[in-house]
């Protein structure tokens, strides 16, 4: 019983020093300042990456600016209905393209995912609305991997 909780006791205080963060956690040295981003299409999607990527924009003592066209286009697709002609699962697909001026690169990235209708209609929409704000952080990290490694 004593050596199982000394056991325990140890392994707690060994594991406790054991951390993980991720490489990009708090990407402070990036090599790249975001000048000007022009936004067409959903504009609710264009709202959440524009908050994502403010932290990127106009940075001091940056040799590498960037100019960006976004074009976002959001779909919300009816898969399957019931008996009744009632919607039960919808396909969300957010699709953006960015187009990155002194680079001349296209970045096209798309994020899926699968929703169940819900009874209550607001709060569908206001689940609705979390996703396409998860859609746009990803989006967002993975221009800004995109554009770190190149």
């Amino acid at each position: 019983m004593i050596k199982k909780n000394i056991i325990i006791i140890s392994l707690i205080f060994i594991l406790n020093s054991c951390g993980y963060t991720p490489i990009y956690l708090k990407n402070t040295n990036v090599n790249f300042s975001i000048e000007e981003i022009n936004y067409t299409g959903d504009r609710e999607l264009n709202n959440f990456l524009k908050t994502n990527l403010y932290q990127y924009k106009d940075k001091k003592n940056v040799d590498n600016k960037i100019f960006i066209e976004v074009i976002s286009e959001y779909k919300k697709i009816i898969l399957s209905k019931d008996n009744t002609g009632e919607v039960t699962n919808y396909q969300l697909e957010a699709e953006v393209t960015f187009l990155i001026k002194p680079i001349n690169k296209d970045v096209k990235i798309t994020e899926k995912k699968i929703m169940d209708s819900m009874n209550d209609k607001f709060e569908e929409a206001r689940y609705e609305r979390t996703i396409k704000q998860s859609f746009a952080s990803s989006i967002s990290s993975k221009l800004i991997l995109e554009l770190v490694t190149n």
